[in-house]
């Protein structure tokens, strides 16, 4: 199957809950997400955040990548509060915004089930154009990349803060 093209906000984000939903229901293992700032995820959304609760399980890690989480913070409290509770699936880093970051997708999301792979990549974020491939090379393909960029990354988005 070749690869599903998309275009509009809400057709992305209806394809992050759709994605994230059957991640839960295969029960993937890993995830892995890059975005500047997950700001234009529907990550408040109660389906998605009720998929990732039920995706949550002992050995399951969500791998979360970007420029900074600051706007994350102020627009999504509902998915600060998921992050809080399950800490101990998610990783978050940020990217230094000094890092030339040729060829990247403006948003990615890569999950793995046992019997499909599915990748999510935004090109455009003014058209919110991108496309949904299913094939296992185009998965490992944007999995090297995000790799390569997450050793280049630092520790980011604390699940709690501490307050003096």
């Amino acid at each position: 199957m070749n690869a599903q093209h998309f275009s509009g906000r809400a057709e992305f984000q209806r394809l992050v809950v759709e994605m994230l939903a059957w991640a839960a229901e295969q029960g993937a293992r890993e995830l892995h997400a890059w975005d500047a700032s997950f700001v234009d995820w529907p990550l408040s959304d109660a389906a998605l955040l009720a998929s990732l609760g039920n995706w949550a399980r002992q050995g399951r890690q969500l791998h979360l990548l970007a420029l900074q989480y600051d706007d994350l913070q102020r627009r999504h409290a509902r998915f600060v509060r998921w992050r809080r509770d399950y800490a101990h699936c998610v990783t978050a880093r940020a990217v230094e915004p000094e890092l030339r970051l040729e060829a990247a997708p403006e948003a990615l999301l890569l999950i793995a089930g046992p019997q499909a792979q599915l990748t999510l990549r935004l090109f455009d974020r003014h058209l919110w154009r991108g496309e949904l491939a299913v094939e296992a090379g185009d998965r490992l393909r944007a999995l090297e990349w995000f790799d390569a960029l997450a050793q280049r990354s630092s520790e980011s988005f604390a699940p709690t803060t501490l307050g003096l």
